[in-house]
C-alpha cells in the first residue's frame, strides 16, 4: 500500500531524518497519542482501548513478542516460514546485502524487485535493468542503510531489525497485468477479513471482503472501487495458510499473491497503516476493534 512517509522519505531524506531526530525525544506514548489524535481526531484510551485502530496503538507499544521482529524482517520472516513448513509459498531470492556495495547488477538476470528488509514501502522493481539509472538507484539504497522504521511511527518490531537488502524473483503474470495482492486480516490465527488494492499507481483503490468473499460496505482511508474482483482460485489455500501464519498473533496482516496457479506469500504487517487510517463510516472501527483480543495480563 502506498505510504505517505515512504514517498516523503524518498523525496527528502535529509529533512526527513532530522525531523525525527527531534521527534525522537518525546517518549513514545505522548508522541503516538499525539500523532494519533491530529490524524483521527480522538484521543487513545489507552486504559480500556476499543476500537481496530486504538488497539494497534497499544499493540505497537506494549505487545514486546520477539517473534514479531522477526516476521517484519523481510529476511528473517522467510525461517518462520520454512518452520512452519510452508517453504513452497516462498519467492526465490537472487541475493541479500548487507552494503549497497555488495550488490552486482551484471549478476542479477534482467527483471527482479529489491526491498529493504528492516522498513515498509523501500522497493526497487526492476522490470528491465537496462532501463533504469543504477547510479540514481544506488543513492536511493545507500539511504535505507541509514533509516531506523521504528523512529516513524514507533513501531517496535522494527527497531532492532538489521538494515539490509534482499533481491527477490520478479512475479507477472502471464497477461501483464499487475498482481493482486491479498490481504487477510487475522485475528488469533483466524482469517475474517481481506481486501484487496486496486490502480496503485494511479489513486489508490481498496476493496474488502468478508471470509465468503462478499463486499463489506466501508472503507479505510482510500476510496472502494467499482470493481468486481473475482474470488481467487486458491482462495480455501490462502485461508489455511493464513491460520497457520497468525496461529502465535493477536493480530496480523498476512499478505498473498496468486501467480499462475501458485500461492507466494508478500509480507506479515502488524500495525497496518501506522493504525491510522480513518474508516467510513466510523463504526467499523470498533467492529473491527472488537475482533482484536489483547494479551493485557
Amino acid at each position: 500500500m502506498i505510504n505517505n512517509i515512504t514517498t516523503i522519505i524518498k523525496k527528502y531524506p535529509s529533512l526527513i531524518r532530522a525531523y525525527y531526530a527531534c521527534m525522537s525525544l518525546i517518549p513514545d506514548k505522548q508522541y503516538t497519542s499525539w500523532h494519533f489524535r491530529r490524524k483521527l481526531g480522538y484521543g487513545i484510551d489507552w486504559k480500556d482501548p476499543k476500537t481496530f485502530n486504538e488497539k494497534l496503538q497499544w499493540l505497537k507499544l506494549y505487545w514486546n513478542e520477539p517473534l514479531a521482529t522477526i516476521c517484519a524482517d523481510k529476511y528473517q520472516v522467510r525461517d518462520y516460514i520454512i518452520e512452519l513448513g510452508l517453504e513452497d509459498i516462498l519467492n526465490n531470492i537472487y541475493g541479500v546485502y548487507n552494503s549497497v556495495e555488495e550488490i552486482d547488477i551484471d549478476k542479477l538476470p534482467n527483471a527482479f524487485v529489491l526491498k529493504a528488509t528492516h522498513a515498509s514501502g523501500l522497493n526497487i522493481i526492476c522490470k528491465d535493468k537496462s532501463k533504469i539509472d543504477w547510479d540514481k538507484a544506488f543513492r536511493e539504497m545507500r539511504r535505507w542503510f541509514k533509516i531506523n522504521y521504528y523512529n516513524f511511527n514507533r513501531e517496535r518490531m522494527y527497531k532492532d531489525i538489521i538494515p539490509r537488502i534482499i533481491c527477490e524473483r520478479y512475479l507477472d503474470n502471464e497477461d501483464n497485468q499487475s498482481l493482486i495482492d491479498y490481504k487477510f486480516l487475522c485475528f488469533n490465527g483466524e482469517p475474517l477479513i481481506s481486501f484487496v488494492c486496486l490502480d496503485r499507481f494511479d489513486e489508490l483503490k481498496v476493496d474488502f471482503y468478508d471470509i465468503g468473499w462478499n463486499k463489506i460496505p466501508f472503507s479505510r482511508h482510500y476510496p472502494n472501487s467499482s470493481y468486481e474482483i473475482p474470488r481467487p482460485e486458491l482462495y480455501e489455500a490462502m485461508l489455511e495458510i493464513c491460520k497457520v501464519l497468525s496461529q502465535q498473533f493477536p493480530f496480523v496482516r498476512v499478505d498473498l499473491y496468486e501467480v499462475k496457479g501458485k500461492i507466494y506469500f508478500g509480507e506479515l504487517t502488524f500495525i497496518p497503516g501506522n493504525g491510522t487510517e480513518e474508516f467510513t463510516p466510523f463504526e467499523y472501527d470498533k467492529m473491527l476493534g472488537d475482533l482484536i483480543q489483547l494479551p493485557i495480563k
